[in-house]
């Protein structure tokens, strides 16, 4: 099976300061795949570098066997939750349609196709009961649905996740993921699922890239979710222990504040 995301001899830096180096990876289509690390290791980044936002220092991307460029109708793309104001007047449903014809300039070429596509995707993601309900009138969770319906509009050959389940609560985080798990399973596309905490896609995930302090490993959750491997990726002790079907990883160092500054001039950059 050939790769639907393929990255060579990849490396990406700030300033000075390497990212990541040499990355080869390739990602196979139905592949649930994790990229962990803390704040400023570069995990958004990456996802910038498919999207055609971000372009490498060294190596090469590509998507589907082609050089990736922006606007590629092979993605669907999930960015973090955030909420609307209160007062937003677009309706559930007008959100959702942004991604079966919100590319295109001009009136719907065939609105009754269009609306035919939006209510599948609003059953889709189980949000139909709402559909005609202005935006910002809905939980963070009903307008995070709403975002993955719109990202699976195209049917996309690789599903790029920003930490889609921040600011979540359980439940939904639960909902959110299983529907990106189902459009990986269902539909064979490859997911790309950035995230600080790996529990709530625990049972979906494949593979896992770790990226701390300019180093990464790649593998199974098994073989990278370790004392041993994430101590050596940080260079100072930590203890991973695998407990009840969950990762708990003790003695973290805190890399927020080193590297803040950073992490938000990168996404300056690709601004």
């Amino acid at each position: 099976m050939k790769p639907v995301v393929s990255l060579t001899g990849a490396s990406l830096k700030f300033g000075k300061r390497a990212l990541w180096e040499d990355l080869d990876l390739d990602i196979k289509p139905g592949e649930f795949f994790a990229v962990l690390g803390p704040n400023g290791s570069g995990k958004t980044s990456f996802l910038k570098v498919l999207l055609g936002l971000q372009d490498l220092h060294q190596g090469r991307a590509a998507l589907g066997g082609r050089p990736v460029e922006r606007g590629s109708r092979l993605i669907g793309y999930i960015p973090q939750q955030k909420s609307f104001a209160q007062d937003t007047p677009m309706r559930a449903r007008d959100l959702v349609g942004l991604g079966v014809d919100g590319h295109r300039w001009g009136l719907r070429l065939s609105p009754a196709k269009a609306n035919r596509r939006i209510d599948e995707l609003l059953e889709l993601v189980g949000a139909s009961d709402y559909a005609k309900v202005p935006v910002g009138q809905l939980s963070g969770g009903e307008q995070q649905r709403l975002r993955v319906g719109q990202a699976l509009a195209t049917d996309p050959k690789v599903l790029l996740c920003d930490e889609p389940l921040l600011s979540l609560d359980l439940h939904h985080q639960q909902a959110v993921s299983a529907l990106i798990n189902r459009q990986c399973r269902e539909r064979n596309s490859a997911v790309v699922f950035v995230t600080h905490e790996i529990n709530p896609i625990i049972d979906y995930v494949d593979r896992v890239l770790y990226l701390a302090g300019g180093r990464f490993k790649v593998g199974t959750p098994e073989e990278v979710m370790t004392t041993e491997v994430l101590s050596d990726l940080y260079g100072s002790h930590v203890e991973v222990i695998h407990a009840n079907g969950r990762i708990v990883v003790v003695g973290l160092p805190d890399a927020t504040t080193h590297h803040h500054a950073e992490s938000h001039a990168l996404a300056g950059e690709a601004a």
